[in-house]
């Protein structure tokens, strides 16, 4: 699997800043329409395509930027109007944007045209671990001569992209003030509204939301079978380290024990920019690989799934919002907190203990799989974790953004009473 660091990012960066003066000029002469452009640094999903469903439902122009044939042909699937993000095409477009709306950064748009833009960024779940400007790993360049001067140009760059972000919603108060730290924005920039990309999973009753999950899992993954249960193991990203949590083989057939005994199947979602593999050494249909090549946005399947495993995910905030039991398995927590940092402490996030190993982990999923009243006493726990980070839960968290960017100046639809 590649792995991506911000080391590396950040020398790119670097490198294209005559690019970004060359695009900055060009912006100044081209007049800017009322379209609305979107991308998403994590294929096409997340809360741009929710917020572009309900932009194009009100009449609004909207173009989707793709940033590869996959996303493109994905795109093209839901209907969208599509233009490769790269190029002069894809600089046209956002330069020409009456609004940009982005998950992760100006480079989910075409990062040269988005100078004196309306700016949207919804972002792509709750911090847990430090982000931005809270954390010293956005900074990091390559060990070389100047490196301290050019992590200061980095952190200039990084807030001079921030500034340009007119709306960023938050999913409550306590969220709030931890983007608008990592950010380096004001209060009135930073709205809780609820995030667009968790309404799937308020809309409807949660049978209809499991049915609609199991679909799409079939859908991306093929037939799961007649499992009586599904789990879900999602690690984060290490910046570019290995992980830690990729098991060895005598792990892995104590996972598969775990799930032939409780009749369950584990999904795997590894981080795309990670670095490790987990398959295991032998087949089996226990285990299932869920990668992004796959499902793009994990959150519409998310209602499918039983149990969730993870470290550092903003998945521990969301799946609380399905009364989902969380197991964390964290084997570098000290390191990782001394090193990137945590919003708050992390024990506070895993009440019910974090397992540094597979053991301790599989000894955790075995009595919430096999015991009811454990299982129960786990999904109160994530309710309660959820209700302290996500203040809506009404499924109009997409409404209430879309009203926030219209009360913001932006115009109605052309052609609108």
């Amino acid at each position: 699997m590649a792995s991506f660091s911000f080391g590396t990012g950040n020398a790119a960066k670097l490198l294209r800043i005559p690019l970004y003066a060359l695009g900055r000029l060009g912006t100044l002469v081209v007049p800017r329409g009322r379209r609305w452009v979107f991308g998403c640094g994590a294929g096409v999903g997340d809360g741009a395509l929710a917020l572009q469903r309900y932009a194009a439902g009100e009449g609004h122009d909207t173009l989707w930027l793709t940033g590869s044939a996959r996303e493109a042909a994905d795109a093209e699937a839901l209907g969208l109007r599509t233009v490769p993000r790269g190029g002069l095409r894809g600089w046209w477009a956002t330069a020409r944007a009456g609004v940009l709306i982005v998950t992760h950064g100006l480079g989910d748009v075409n990062r040269y045209g988005s100078g004196g833009a309306f700016v949207v960024q919804l972002w792509h779940g709750i911090p847990l671990k430090r982000i931005g400007l809270d954390s010293p790993a956005t900074t990091q360049v390559p060990a070389v001569p100047g490196a301290p001067i050019l992590r200061r140009l980095v952190g200039l760059l990084y807030r001079g992209a921030a500034r340009r972000i007119r709306v960023l919603p938050a999913a409550s108060h306590r969220a709030r003030a931890r983007l608008e730290s990592a950010f380096g924005l004001s209060d009135d920039r930073v709205v809780v509204t609820g995030e667009p990309r968790v309404d799937v999973l308020s809309l409807g009753t949660p049978q209809e939301r499991r049915a609609h999950a199991r679909a799409l899992l079939v859908e991306a993954v093929g037939a799961i079978g007649d499992a009586r249960r599904l789990v879900l193991y999602a690690p984060t990203w290490r910046d570019g380290a290995p992980d830690p949590s990729v098991p060895t083989a005598e792990e892995w057939m104590q996972i598969i024990r775990v799930l032939e005994e409780h009749d369950a199947v584990l999904l795997v979602r590894s981080h795309p920019l990670g670095d490790g593999s987990y398959t295991p050494p032998l087949p089996t249909a226990r285990v299932r690989a869920l990668p992004s090549t796959v499902v793009s946005d994990v959150t519409p399947v998310l209602a499918a799934v039983d149990v969730l495993i993870t470290d550092y995910s903003s998945l521990a905030y969301d799946v609380g919002l399905l009364d989902m039991p969380v197991v964390f398995l964290a084997p570098d927590v000290r390191e990782y907190a001394r090193t990137r940092g945590f919003y708050g402490r992390f024990e506070e996030v895993a009440a019910s203990g974090v397992a540094t190993g597979w053991e301790a982990a599989l000894v955790r999923l075995a009595s919430l799989l096999g015991d009811p009243a454990a299982f129960d006493e786990a999904a109160r726990r994530s309710a309660t974790l959820s209700a302290e980070m996500h203040a809506f839960r009404d499924g109009r968290n997409t409404r209430r953004v879309y009203r926030t960017i219209r009360a913001r100046g932006i115009p109605a639809p052309k052609g609108a009473a």
